[in-house]
């Protein structure tokens, strides 16, 4: 699947932002399982017998659903570059870069607290994707800091936001609320990291005053 475009993301404009939970396969567990032995153990000391054993299953059913640890190390990097893409609508819905903007931090902190250890291993073990999947991975990663970008850029423009290199704004931004991934746990209050953070990014990064 080939990342979004700009002119897919027009389509999607007029409708609403609406999440939808689909049915845990097979897959998805193993992607689970081998994400947590991934972030335990390390991607170069796991092998497909060791994936199998912590999924629970008998190491020939796994070929049949991955042929190699690197597929399934890109199909964790997908949950994580991919399945945000639904998050960008946000950035189409009603109001101004600001509440587009603190919209969009709140989508993604809260799918970074869900998946911390998929997203995670998929920053720490980006390099061991062959050179196709790595760069699939990369085009949507640059996809969405692109409309990050965009949106800072009209609140600049807009005077709301402060930012001298729209660009540079968006890597911070991102940069911030990726960080969390690395000492994220179990027992910190999500809610309050997500109001934390958009204070971080939209009165912090992007110094917008609340009467702007």
């Amino acid at each position: 699947m080939e990342p979004l475009r700009a002119d897919d993301a027009a389509d999607t404009a007029a409708k609403p932002v609406v999440t939808e939970e689909r049915p845990r396969t097979r897959r998805d567990e193993i992607v689970e399982a081998a994400a947590r032995y991934f972030a335990e153990h390390g991607y170069a000391n796991a092998g497909m017998r060791d994936i199998a054993e912590a999924v629970g299953m008998r190491g020939a059913s796994l070929y049949n659903h991955f042929h190699s640890k690197e597929e399934i190390l890109y199909a964790i990097a997908l949950r994580m570059t991919e399945d945000p893409q639904q998050d960008l609508l946000v950035l189409d819905g009603d109001g101004g870069p600001v509440q587009r903007l603190t919209g969009l931090v709140e989508a993604h902190i809260r799918r970074l607290a869900r998946y911390r250890v998929e997203h995670l291993v998929a920053l720490r073990e980006l390099s061991a994707l062959t050179p196709e999947h790595r760069r699939v991975v990369t085009d949507y990663r640059k996809y969405y800091q692109r409309r990050i970008r965009d949106v800072i850029e009209a609140g600049a423009r807009m005077g709301v936001f402060e930012a001298r290199d729209a660009h540079r704004s968006a890597i911070a931004v991102l940069d911030l609320m990726n960080g969390i991934s690395w000492w994220l746990r179990d027992e910190h209050d999500v809610e309050q990291l997500v109001s934390d953070y958009v204070d971080f990014t939209i009165r912090g990064v992007l110094h917008h005053q609340a009467d702007s």
